[in-house]
């Protein structure tokens, strides 16, 4: 053995070092400063050993490197300037080493190569994928780039074009895409994947292939005269921002990087890509992105703990079809799991199963399925009247009409049918569990499961833990919300539960602002380059005047002190006018159909007309006055419901809102957002508008903290 540390390995086989990568007592291999100390030492005796002649690069692991440990990197990035720029330049400096070796060198990549392990694929000459393989740059997710030389060598091996969609999309591509854009030069079989590295390599060490023409290549200059490369890259950032309306810095700073370092050499473009690497770490973007990156793995490691309380559900039963109750079905068929799905009516019956379909066909459109999976997709969905097959379900999902009377009949009824293992969630958006479970007979068994609307696309699953609910029903769930595909969050019973709780006193700033006589249209204007895909007049209008009234309803029965609205709104007078939405055509906006059948909004005078009979006055606002007056209120009930324990951490606080409601990524969510402001600005903000109630009236605990410096999250 050449060399033996505890991330990495390097040993000569006749006249070639193979250098693997496997971390000791860790289940993937990833860049922590451990990895790149090893790498460092390994290719200073890989440079200075005689008689080697070309080197292999591989993993034992199932995946290649997953990546840059980025628990360890969003420490360094609180670094100052100079010294994390420093340290980019010593990691730099370990992978030009492996480059800059004096003989041709392969990576053979199988797994996943991602961010940092695929720029150490590209330190190397040549590359070899496993045709399961995956390989991209997903760094502009986490509000970064590329910072190993990645913007750099990938626009000199692909293209400028390519690259710059490789690196601002962020996406993962399979072994075809890269191979067909030349990241890699051959795509084998996986079981063939080393002997195939050893061949190119044998090949490269004859002659028969150019490495060092190659490698000059990638070290040299972008082949692009002045012109081309700046049509290239202006087109392209115009693109970039265009797609991300400015909120997201890091492919843009990418961009510029790319065209600046254009015509450097490789050293002299890398010291360029680390100064713009060094200015995005140290946005709140990333500081946000990273942390909805950290809250993320957090929910998936509580996953694998409920997951072993979990009982599998091996076929599940809907109550309930019409669109809502097909999704679920549609979602849970596509996944694998036999499906019955119930209903009292056979008309409900057909649009269940019309909502299914579509989504099959839409899968069939797009690529993803054939006819024959799209066939078995939607056999796995069996529709009945009865309750007779019941007895063989594991978990029963309610999604009838939102009426607790309705609900509790339906759910007594069925767990006469259903073992006494079974589990029973009900889809509700508002209406109490531990009311709901007064039904029953095995409370225990019973819990919320809160899908989002429209199913297929929503990540979030809200799952509301009852007093009676055992925590194998909850686990149970968790584990289910898993395998659908789904983010779940668990959270304790309340009126309006997480989401809703927490969104609509957005809502009610929205209305007082109307009331004190702001322009809806300018509202959702300010809201929607704040960050949220939809201002709270169209997202009002999408979900549904008559749902928003009924959930506002709850909640202002829920918390009256804050949420009873003394005066008639804006809401009210739309439902009383008949103007739910797109549903009906007409609410804040009126709706007409697009070329592709789509709902199209457009200014409706009228509904400006209904409006003034609200309204105290009619005013200008600065878009920071209603910004503010949108979100304190929104951060206020977040931090009540942590408080309350209603979700256990801030991360599923946050994780929730950013999945549920769209709150803008790049701000983090709820706490993040509030972190990144100061707790003490937010409560000066909120003393500013006291004068609005109690929904603008801190925490006790939020005036502590504020006081004492504290945040909810240690790395803001």
């Amino acid at each position: 053995m050449l060399y033996e540390g505890s991330k990495l390995t390097v040993r000569v086989d006749g006249d070639i070092a193979v250098l693997c990568f496997d971390a000791k007592d860790e289940s993937v291999n990833k860049f922590d400063q451990a990895t790149m100390t090893e790498l460092g030492q390994a290719g200073a005796m890989l440079a200075e050993t005689p008689g080697i002649k070309g080197l292999l690069v591989t993993s034992a692991k199932a995946a290649f490197i997953v990546g840059a440990d980025i628990m360890e990197f969003g420490q360094r990035f609180k670094l100052p300037d100079a010294e994390l720029q420093a340290g980019m330049a010593e990691s730099l400096a370990v992978f030009n080493a492996i480059e800059d070796l004096p003989f041709p060198s392969v990576t053979a990549i199988n797994g996943m190569a991602l961010g940092g392990g695929l720029e150490m694929c590209l330190s190397t000459d040549y590359r070899v994928m496993g045709a399961k393989a995956q390989i991209g740059f997903p760094e502009t997710r986490l509000g970064i780039y590329p910072g190993f030389g990645g913007t750099v060598r990938a626009p000199r091996l692909i293209g400028a074009d390519n690259a710059i969609e490789w690196i601002a999309d962020g996406k993962n591509r399979d072994a075809h895409k890269a191979l067909a854009v030349g990241m890699v030069d051959a795509v084998v079989a996986d079981d063939d994947l080393e002997a195939a590295a050893r061949d190119l390599l044998g090949k490269a060490i004859e002659g028969e292939f150019d490495w060092a023409s190659r490698r000059a290549d990638k070290t040299g200059p972008l082949a692009l005269n002045r012109t081309e490369a700046a049509m290239v890259f202006e087109t392209s950032k115009g693109y970039v921002m265009g797609q991300t309306q400015g909120h997201y810095p890091a492919p843009i700073e990418a961009i510029e990087r790319m065209a600046q370092a254009a015509h450097m050499s490789r050293d002299e473009a890398l010291k360029v890509e680390s100064e713009g690497f060094v200015k995005v770490a140290k946005s709140p973007e990333a500081a946000s992105l990273i942390q909805i990156f950290l809250n993320d793995q957090l929910i998936k490691k509580k996953g694998r703990q409920y997951a072993k309380l979990a009982h599998d559900v091996h076929q599940v039963a809907v109550l309930g079809a019409g669109i809502m109750g097909g999704g679920i079905a549609y979602q849970s068929a596509s996944k694998g799991v036999p499906t019955l799905m119930k209903d009292i009516r056979e008309d409900a019956i057909d649009q269940g199963l019309e909502e299914a379909a579509k989504h099959f066909a839409k899968g069939v459109e797009r690529g993803k399925l054939d006819n024959r999976a799209m066939a078995e997709g939607m056999s796995r969905i069996r529709p009945t009247l009865s309750y007779a097959e019941f007895g063989e379900v594991d978990a029963v999902i309610e999604a009838v009409v939102e009426n607790p009377k309705v609900k509790k009949s339906v759910l007594a009824e069925t767990e006469d049918s259903v073992s006494e293992q079974t589990i029973l969630a009900s889809n509700t958006s508002s209406i109490s569990i531990d009311e709901l479970a007064t039904a029953l007979k095995r409370p225990e068994n019973f819990l919320g499961m809160h899908f989002f609307n429209p199913v297929h696309r929503m990540p979030l699953v809200e799952v509301i833990r009852g007093k009676a609910s055992s925590e194998e029903a909850v686990a149970t769930v968790v584990d289910f919300a898993h395998k659908l595909g789904k983010t779940p969050i668990v959270v304790n019973d309340c009126p309006g539960f997480l989401v809703n709780r927490v969104l609509f006193p957005y809502f009610f700033g929205f209305q007082q602002l109307i009331a004190d006589g702001a322009d809806f249209a300018q509202i959702d204007k300010v809201m929607e380059k704040f960050g949220w895909p939809m201002g709270p007049a169209y997202l009002s209008d999408v979900v549904g005047m008559d749902t928003s009234q009924h959930v506002e309803n709850v909640l202002a029965a829920g918390y009256p002190d804050r949420m009873k609205q003394d005066e008639k709104s804006s809401l009210d007078v739309m439902v009383e006018n008949n103007r739910l939405g797109q549903k009906t055509g007409l609410g804040y906006y009126k709706y007409e159909k697009d070329k592709k059948g789509r709902p199209k909004r457009s200014q409706d005078e009228t509904a400006y007309e209904l409006i003034k009979s609200v309204q105290r006055d009619s005013q200008d606002f600065e878009a920071m006055d209603i910004i503010d007056r949108m979100m304190v209120p929104m951060l206020i009930e977040a931090a009540r419901a942590f408080e309350e324990g209603i979700a256990e951490t801030p991360n599923e606080v946050d994780m929730g809102l950013v999945m549920g409601l769209g709150f803008p990524p790049f701000r983090g969510g709820a706490f993040k957002y509030a972190d990144t402001q100061g707790l003490q600005a937010i409560c000066d903000k909120a003393d500013r508008y006291a004068h609005l109630g109690k929904l603008y009236e801190p925490t006790q605990r939020m005036r502590e903290m504020a006081a004492n410096g504290e945040t909810y999250y240690r790395m803001s």
